[in-house]
């Protein structure tokens, strides 16, 4: 005979079934964050632009609809870049934006490590 009450069929009470509905509702409470590859890329493009001397403090911010990382050459200042991430954007344009000081979006895109990719300086030929 099965035990419905439970969740097991030989009646262990440890074992607890959640209703789909609440499981979300329960996910969507939480903040969008960075995972720790993510972070590691942000982190390590920071550490250069920081040995550049370009930039100097950072701030993080995880808000119900989206993580963003924010790059300052002061603290004082306004920022000058946002990396964020948006899971809603990621089906459309993509859930990684750069944003730059005065609110243009620099580039959109579904993975990081390409969108970061704007702060690649790359050597371009000069023609005179």
């Amino acid at each position: 005979m099965t035990d419905h009450g439970s969740g097991t069929e030989d009646g262990d009470a440890s074992a607890i079934l959640i209703p789909l509905y609440e499981a979300r509702r329960e996910h969507l409470d939480q903040p969008v964050r960075f995972d720790r590859r993510e972070l590691d890329q942000i982190l390590r493009l920071y550490g250069r632009m920081v040995a550049a001397n370009e930039w100097r403090d950072y701030a993080i911010d995880h808000l119900t609809d989206r993580a963003v990382f924010s790059v300052f050459r002061r603290t004082s200042e306004v920022p000058l870049f946002q990396i964020v991430k948006d899971p809603k954007l990621a089906r459309r344009q993509g859930a990684f934006t750069v944003i730059a000081a005065g609110g243009r979006i620099l580039k959109r895109g579904q993975e990081l490590g390409r969108v970061l990719g704007v702060f690649d300086r790359r050597l371009k030929l000069v023609e005179a």
